[in-house]
């Protein structure tokens, strides 16, 4: 992107940031023309440049300045400024960009994320006393229920003959390993990868992950997957290279073996078993949390394993076996639904 020429609009910034890497060439000429544009954006760009200093990244300035601009335009067009613009306002705006502007409502709350932020910015520096953010949200689209496959088709996974050529055979006994580990204790898979052999404990049935934001947690491992990982450990100590302390190595490197690898041997395993459903490794961290619900109840327990901060995530799967619940009672009950023979009284 082409840095603004030197303007009115960097003469209005307390920085001394070079550039405006937020603001094309175009744009700058744009909002030089138009005095009142430029009066309403000149707070922004003291706060982008302050962002700057901070080494927010170049992706969510741009973000922030394209969001604010479009606000600001709209005050424009309103003869307003940032001050006088209440949650009303505010409605009317973001209705706008959803229904006239055709914005994905994403990308619209990435907009009002930069909206509450700058106000907030505002008020820290005493340019306004409220922020019409406040309190504000949009609804969100109803979040897709996660895939999941039933108990006979992970066993047909994992349970699955082990391969007749050596090289084969030796590979699935890492694999096995891998894919019972992520079903016994519903990890993500770059949690998987990241795994080294001081975190498994076979011997207390434990392993310890490091998960979102560092946050280390202690999960149960199941029998088969602690059996499964000591078929594989005397491969893994023969392949292994420069003493790397990963748990899952690549046989063919040596070293700590990548997310990709465990997707594509993944799906590997799935055809080799004769199984048609997509098989990936945060299906396996789905079905964990769903087996886990419906056979105990307790869903806090089940936040703790699956390292969720808020148990809304894990809440998702009652959901899921709320589903599951309606269609064995569509099924089962003869009054669930309307027959087809049903006879009109009138």
């Amino acid at each position: 992107m082409t840095t603004a020429p030197s303007s009115d609009i960097q003469s209005n910034t307390t920085s001394n940031t070079k550039s405006k890497v937020w603001l094309s060439a175009e744009l700058a000429t744009t909002i030089e023309a138009d005095s009142t544009l430029r009066e309403l954006l000149a707070p922004v760009h003291r706060w982008l440049n302050t962002l700057s200093v901070r080494n927010h990244s170049e992706h969510t300035l741009v973000a922030y300045f394209a969001g604010l601009n479009q606000l600001a335009l709209f005050l424009r067009g309103k003869r307003l400024t940032w001050t006088r613009c209440d949650k009303r306002q505010l409605a009317q705006h973001i209705s706008q960009r959803l229904d006239e502007d055709k914005l994905a409502l994403a990308s619209v709350q990435q907009e009002l994320s930069a909206i509450r932020h700058f106000y907030g910015w505002l008020i820290e520096e005493d340019l306004a006393r409220i922020n019409p953010t406040t309190g504000y949200q949009l609804k969100r689209s109803p979040r897709p229920l996660p895939s999941i496959a039933d108990v006979d088709l992970l066993t047909q996974l994992l349970d699955q003959e082990i391969p007749d050529t050596p090289e084969q055979a030796r590979l699935w006994l890492r694999d096995k390993a891998m894919f019972e580990l992520l079903y016994s204790s519903g990890l993500r898979v770059g949690e998987l990868v990241a795994l080294d052999m001081a975190d498994i404990d076979l011997a207390d049935l434990r392993v310890r992950v490091t998960g979102k934001g560092n946050k280390t947690r202690l999960v149960p491992l199941g029998i088969k997957a602690a059996e499964a990982i000591k078929r594989y450990l005397p491969h893994r100590n023969l392949w292994v290279e420069q003493m790397d302390s990963a748990l899952f190595i690549s046989e063919k490197l040596g070293t700590r073996l990548s997310t990709r690898a465990v997707q594509q041997r993944l799906k590997v395993a799935a055809t080799r078993a004769g199984i048609a459903q997509n098989m990936y490794p945060h299906l396996l961290r789905h079905c964990f949390a769903s087996h886990m619900l419906s056979g105990s109840g307790d869903l806090r327990a089940v936040q703790e394993m699956l390292g969720h901060s808020d148990i809304s995530t894990t809440q998702i799967y009652t959901h899921v076996d709320f589903a599951k619940l309606t269609q064995v009672y569509d099924r089962a009950h003869p009054r669930a639904s309307y027959a087809q023979n049903d006879v009109d009284v009138t």
